[in-house]
């Protein structure tokens, strides 16, 4: 039935009916498309911006507080369900929450830091070992540095 279709006395009612049907979804669909596009720092600011308006705004109609309350109720419950979407675009973890304590922002002071961590570090544990991991014509036994250095110095000595 289109809108020409309705009573006069009706329009108002129907109206009423549409208002609050759609209007969750467009408020989730909204908040969903700046939550994947701008983060939930902008949709921390949506929602406190939302509540305050409906905080702020004036009712002249009976029961106004109770209506507030469920409009609140209706923006909380929404965001946090764009929220919980997989899609949601999570904000960066601020660097300054990372940073140790006392770390310089200075990076001649970083690369003097890190050098200093380098030589404190230096010689570093014993060096990896050299394997052979290539297997051509059937299954080699894994040998370590030593035994291939001897190895070579008896083939040295049976060529000499």
């Amino acid at each position: 039935m289109s809108l020409h279709m309705l009573h006069p006395e009706r329009i108002d009612e129907t109206r009423m009916h549409a208002y609050s049907a759609f209007a969750p979804l467009l408020i989730h669909a909204l908040a969903h498309r700046l939550a994947r596009g701008q983060g939930m720092k902008e949709l921390g600011r949506l929602e406190q911006s939302l509540v305050r308006l409906v905080e702020e705004t004036d009712l002249a109609a009976p029961h106004a507080e109770a209506m507030k309350e469920f409009a609140v109720e209706l923006i909380v419950s929404t965001l946090r369900n764009v929220r919980e979407h997989p899609d949601a675009k999570h904000d960066l973890e601020e660097i300054g929450d990372r940073r140790a304590a006392g770390r310089s922002e200075n990076p001649d002071t970083l690369e003097e830091q890190l050098q200093s961590g380098l030589e404190d570090s230096f010689p570093a544990s014993d060096p990896p070992a050299v394997v052979s991991t290539a297997i051509s014509g059937g299954s080699k036994e894994i040998v370590g540095t030593d035994e291939v250095l001897r190895c070579k110095k008896e083939a040295r000595g049976k060529h000499s």
